[in-house]
This record gives C-alpha cells, structure tokens and sequence, in this order.
C-alpha cells in the first residue's frame, strides 16, 4: 500500500544467502509496531530471521552451522550452513479453517520442501500485484516449494471463509490458503505489514522474510542460491504435490466475476467486463448479447474482436464509437473501435511501474520536472481501475499509485492529475512538484487517495470510489481547486483507513466498507458499497446517505434484494445497473424504490478451456514398467485391464483430487478402434480400477497405459503426492489365450522425508 503506512520488516542479518528488502509497496497493520531492519550497505540486501534470535542461537541442532567447508565455493570461507541464524518455524494453529486444498495442513508433512508463507488480505492491491509474481515462482520450482498463503483479514467481510473462497477464485490463486484468525499466525511469525513473505526450509526453520511487494527476479535468485546446499545435503524431497483447488470444484458461469458494467443509455447498450473471462459482453440494456470484444485468453494482443485478449480488465468509458478499457493487469490502457472492431493498446507498456510517477524525458537524477508527463505507450500504469472521459481527457484511477492520472485523447501525453501516490485519506491540493510529497506545517495539505477503484462525475466534479479508506471523493475538473470528501475518514486524525463499518445518515455519521463503485444522475451519488453488499444513494451536495438496496447479507435473492460483493454501478434509462461480482451476474435496481431484478444475458457461453498442455506422453510418468509380451483373450470384442495401486499404510487416494489414466499406442497397426478414449478419468474413491477397452479384431501390438493419481496421509489430507506409473506391453489377442483380463499393479513406496522422520522418532 504506500510509504506512508508501511516500513520495511527486516530482521536480525544472517550470514549466507540473502532476499531482496522491501520496495516500500505494503501496508501497516494499524496496531503493530514498526520492526527491527538491519541491511547490508554493500549489496542491499538481506537475510532475515525473527528479531528474538540473537547471535548464540546459531543452529542449537547443528554444531556444523559453526565450521566451514573450504571445499564449497558457495559457502567458503562462511559456515557450513546458508542460514546460521535460522529458527524452528511455528507450527500451523490446529482447528483453522483451511481452502484450496483437502484438509489441513502441518509443516511436518512439507519436510523436504522449502515452504513460502504469503501474508495477504484480499482487499490489498499490492497483495495482487505480488500474486503473479508468486505464480511464477510455483512454475519454475513446482517440486521444491511449496508456497502457502495466509489470509490474515483486514475488513470485517474479509474474515468470511465464503468470501475468502471467492477471492482465490477471482485471483486465480492455485496453492493452499490458511483462514489466520484473529492473526494467530501473522503474530507467530512477527509479520507487520500486507503483503508479506517468510521462508520455512526443508528441515522446518524459518530462513529469511520480506515485506511489501516484490518480483519474481529476485524470489529467483533467493532459491537459485539457496537450494544447491540443500539438495547435496540431500534434504529435498522432490516428490510432485498437488492440491485439491476449488478451481477444480467451481460450476462454469456464462460470466465470470464481473468486476465493472458500463451502461450506454443512449446507445441502448451495456458494456460488461466479464473480468475473469478476460473479455468484454456488449447487450442491450435487455440482456440479449451483440457481440462478445476477447477471445476469452488471457493476453494483451492487439486484432480484431476474435482475437484480441485481456488480462482481468475492469472499468470502462465511452466517446462516440470508442470504448476505453482499463486492462488492469496488463497495466495497460486499450481502446476499442466499435465499428471496426478493432482492440488496439493506447497507454502502458505491459509492465508494472516501479515508480509511481511518469519519468519525463531527459530527466536529470535530483532534477524536478515542471511538469511529471509521459508519452502514454512508453509510460508504465500501474493497476489502472476505473475510467472517465471528460472534455479533452481521458481520467483515470490508477489503484496501483493511490491517484488519479489522466490522458490526452490525442493519446500524445499521459499525466498524475491528484494525489501524492501517499496512500491515505487527505483532502487538500490536486498534487505536490514531486512524489509523497506533504505539505509543511500550516499549509493546504496535498490530497492523498487510497486504492481508487470507481470514477463518475457530474461534468464539475470526479466522484472518486476510493476504497481502501471506504470514502467517496470529490475531484475538481477545472484543475484549480482542492480534492474533498463527501463521505469517509478524511476528518479523522488517525486510523482513516482503518474505519469502517455500515453505517446511513448525515455526512458525518456515514461509514462505508471498501466501495468499488459509484455511478451519478441527478444530484445523487449511487454506490456499490462493495462489502456491505449493498447498493446506496448519497445526496452529492450534504453528503446525506441512505441504503438503496441490499440487506446486508450476503446473497443471490431479488426478493429481498442482496448482493455478494458489488464492484461496479451504472445509470441509464431511469436504472441502476449493477455488477454482482461474486454472483456473476448483472442486477437492475429501481433507483427510486430500489426494486432489483437479475438480468437474464443471452445467448452467452464461458471461452473455451485452453488445451495446451494437456497431451500426456509415458515418459512423464514417475515410475516407468515394461511388461513385455502378454497375450488376451477378446470377450465380445473387448479386454479389461485392472489397475492396482497398492499405498503404504496410513495413505489412501484423496477423493476430492482426480485419478487420470492415459493410452498411448506405438507408430503402426492400431490396437483400438478410433473412438477409444485415450485419456479420461476414474472415481477417486478407491484404488483398483477396471478398464474395459474395445480391441481391433485380429490386431496386436505395442501400447502402454499410464495412470496419474494423487495420495495422502489419513490425518493428513491438505498435502497430497502426486503418483505416476505407466505400463507398457507388445500385447498379443489370441483366442486360445487363458485370460480376459490383465492385472497392472504399482506399490508406492513410504516418501524419504516420512522414512527419516520415522527413524528419528
């Protein structure tokens, strides 16, 4: 979140191998103190473990952590051991609510593995922006990290497990997520600040940990230097993991978390971002579907409707036949033409900035510009949210930054408009000569916003849904007079992104949950007050607020009306049109008697799944069997082949996780008819199966079959193995043969990290 609530957590320096400080992009916990920091001058960089460790805790288990080995060019002349400071990491609470795996987990069934805690909330746009930072990470080292991320609320709808459910599925989280209640574990491991990280290593002590947002680069370098000593000294389990996601369990949806809608009165049309489809659905204001701009993939390609793509996009804007879309997570700006159907990109590069300002031209280090402009296409965006056009620009709520920004639609300059990139909730001037800059002691305070994620306007002023303070601004178009708030915390002399709660009435009295929304018509400003799950109406002039519609609770009902976390609103035709994120849907409100129907969208099917990746070859398998030659006997033209998988004991076949087998044939005369399935799945109820496989009459030949599957402890369904074992065979169909069936079998054998636990117990 900003320098101005966060500092880096950094504790007591190690020796060895190090991880990359705090870029300052996190958020302070309200009630936590600022942490120990320690860096090496030298290289900026780190290795961290709990400030309580002192310099004679070193490695009370292991008296090598002291000597050194002149033979290792990585460690020598340093100890033995990368981390010499490392401590025993806190076991995980028992009795938590665990998702996006089977059960809970223990760090005693991730020995072998290096584990990465994620500290997040899901309200937190630096927590985003490191999650696909942290994908990549789980591509690169899918058998040596184990990456977990902890959910430690910080609104009061955060802390519901359904509406924590929904969040790794809009973000597309594909790793184990710990409910952290009342920040049990966030105090166990003395974590300060959103996002953070800690580093558990394959023996179960805690190594290093960062605060704030960092990249993939560095993550990289951290396990590129710290893995090597681990794996001579033989203690990485390689063994693959795989997880029961909800992902796996989720129904599809013809839209797909709809974070925005546009509505076109005069057009007759609305314009849905079907965020988590990566495209955007055109109807009319009826629901009937005109065309669908995306293929569906996810992608910042420039084309035609087809085959243009997205990355999660969010607010729109319309000028004439120009849609403007926010692509958030390509930080990129994209504009459509609606009549010749053509995406092209007109702002960002595809990177996320670093820097929260344009870096003019020829910009001298320590030389302050007049003037903080960009060329849009060679300007990096960070996170832009929300879009408005007024006059000759384009406005934008650049999230990422805590401001507004703006843009020439001559596209030739791209600027900040308001907001010192502080994130906090102060009214004051449009912005500062340099970043975060504060005003001095009795001067007009410059304006500071906090996650803005929704623009409307009255043609004066820009209605800013700034959500992290849960306020409601108010931006002056002329660029002459100061940023206000209608509603919100501004008037508090602390804790302003830390108040919240739901509360109508006079401005003063108003209190708002993380809005997203927010849409004007006639004097009055509607809100999707996001976690209220509630729709209201604030008088723009008094600040007077009401609850439109929505009782509070979570839910998917017309009648009584309720929402599941609203992000966008939109006006038009005398309706409120609103996008029902976690529902799905798109619901209309009467905006006099808040009367709310869904509207049916039609025809309209989800993108077809991407394929890549799906082709299975033997040599994937973990364990590879040649059987040989085998003859069988046909029984109404057909074989059945068992499989049988034997596991040790105190290990089953996780059901909620897939069993998938394959068949591959060999180059030649085929032994199955055409329309066998080659690959496909069996019940994960149990470990025998039976195939029943239609067979050419009078062929024979080479075939192999494969079955991937996915195991755990009986107490301990969270960690699940992934098991592989492929036969193959020069199988011969003989009448004369003594059998039908032939039976596969595969014993898995104790994994080497529980076979050494054994042995120290």
């Amino acid at each position: 979140m900003s320098p101005s609530l966060s500092r880096r957590v950094v504790f007591g320096l190690g020796v060895g191998v190090v991880l990359l400080l705090c870029c300052g992009s996190g958020c302070q916990r309200k009630d936590t103190p600022a942490a120990l920091e320690s860096i090496d001058e030298a290289t900026g960089l780190a290795a961290i473990t709990p400030t309580s460790l002192t310099d004679d805790d070193a490695s009370p288990e292991d008296p090598s952590a002291s000597q050194t080995d002149e033979n290792d060019p990585m460690e020598s002349p340093k100890p033995t051991h990368p981390f010499p400071r490392r401590t025993k990491a806190p076991e995980f609470p028992r009795g938590f609510e665990w998702l996006n795996t089977a059960g809970p987990m223990r760090l005693h069934d991730l020995r072998g593995k290096f584990v990465l805690l994620d500290f997040w909330t899901y309200c937190c746009i630096n927590c985003m922006h490191i999650l696909p930072e942290l994908k990549k990470l789980e591509r690169k080292y899918p058998n040596e990290l184990v990456v977990i991320g902890v959910h430690s609320a910080k609104f009061t709808t955060e802390k519901d497990k359904e509406n924590i459910a929904s969040a790794i599925l809009r973000y597309e989280i594909e790793h184990p997520v710990v409910v952290d209640e009342n920040h049990k574990i966030w105090d166990s491991y003395q974590v300060r600040a959103w996002p953070s990280l800690r580093v558990i290593d394959p023996q179960g002590n805690l190594i290093a940990g960062h605060s704030g947002e960092i990249t993939f680069e560095a993550l990289d370098a951290f396990f590129q230097r710290a893995i090597p000593y681990y794996k001579k000294k033989k203690l990485l389990d390689t063994t693959p993991l795989q997880f029961a996601l909800l992902a796996h369990r989720a129904p599809k949806t013809s839209l797909r978390f709809p974070g925005k809608v546009l509505a076109d009165g005069e057009g007759g049309r609305l314009f849905i971002t079907d965020s988590n489809h990566n495209r955007i659905v055109v109807t009319d204001l009826q629901g009937k579907v005109q065309t669908v701009i995306g293929s569906g993939k996810q992608g910042s390609a420039d084309g035609d409707f087809e085959r243009a793509s997205f990355h999660h996009p969010q607010g729109c804007a319309l000028r004439g036949d120009v849609l403007y879309v926010a692509d958030t997570e390509n930080h990129m700006i994209r504009k459509v033409d609606l009549k010749k159907q053509q995406v092209e990109t007109i702002a960002g590069t595809g990177k996320q900035a670093s820097f929260p300002w344009p870096r003019p031209k020829g910009l001298a280090s320590g030389r302050i510009p007049k003037r903080w402009v960009g060329v849009p296409l060679r300007t990096e965006l960070n996170s832009p949210w929300a879009l408005w056009v007024h006059d000759r620009y384009l406005y934008i709520a650049m999230a990422g930054t805590h401001q507004i920004w703006r843009m020439t639609l001559d596209e030739k300059e791209i600027e900040p408009y308001a907001g010192n990139s502080r994130e906090d909730i102060v009214d004051g001037r449009l912005l500062p000569s340099e970043p975060y800059e504060v005003a001095p002691f009795g001067k007009v305070a410059f304006s500071s916003f906090a996650q803005p994620s929704g623009l409307t306007s009255d043609g004066t002023s820009l209605f800013v849904a700034d959500s992290e303070g849960s306020s409601i601004r108010a931006v002056p178009l002329d660029g002459k007079g100061l940023v206000e708030t209608v509603v919100g915390t501004a008037d508090l002399a602390h804790a302003r992104l830390f108040t919240f709660g739901d509360v109508d009435g006079k401005r003063n009295e108003v209190r708002l949950q993380h809005p997203l929304g927010v849409t004007w018509h006639d004097g009055k400003i509607y809100v999707a007050d996001t976690y209220n799950n509630k729709v209201k109406v604030i008088d723009a002039e008094t600040g007077e607020t009401r609850t439109l519609a929505g009782d509070g609770q979570a839910g998917h009902t017309d009648d009584p009306p309720r929402f599941d976390e609203p992000a966008g609103i939109s006006f038009a035709a005398g309706k409120l049109f609103v996008a029902d994120t976690n529902n799905h849907l798109i619901r209309v409100v009467d905006p006099k008697t808040g009367k709310t129907t869904t509207l049916t969208i039609s025809p309209l099917e989800p993108p077809s799944p991407d394929m890549d990746g799906l082709i299975v070859d033997l040599e994937t398998a973990d364990v590879n069997k040649n059987l040989g030659r085998r003859s069988l006997k046909p029984v109404d033209g057909a074989i059945q082949i068992r499989i049988a998988v034997d596991l040790p004991r105190g290990w089953k076949v996780n059901p909620l996780g897939n069993v998938d087998y394959w068949i591959t044939e060999s180059s030649g005369k085929s032994l199955f008819p055409k329309e066998t399935p080659r690959l496909g799945q069996l019940p994960a109820d149990r470990t025998a199966w039976t195939l029943k496989l239609p067979v050419k009459e009078g062929s024979g030949g080479e075939f192999g079959i494969g079955v991937r599957f996915l195991y755990c402890q009986t107490d301990g369904e969270g960690v699940c193995r992934v098991g592989s074992v492929a036969w193959r065979l020069d199988l011969r169909l003989d009448a004369s043969a003594k059998g039908n069936e032939l039976t596969l079998e595969h014993k898995v054998a104790v994994p080497k990290v529980f076979q050494m636990d054994a042995l120290d117990r």
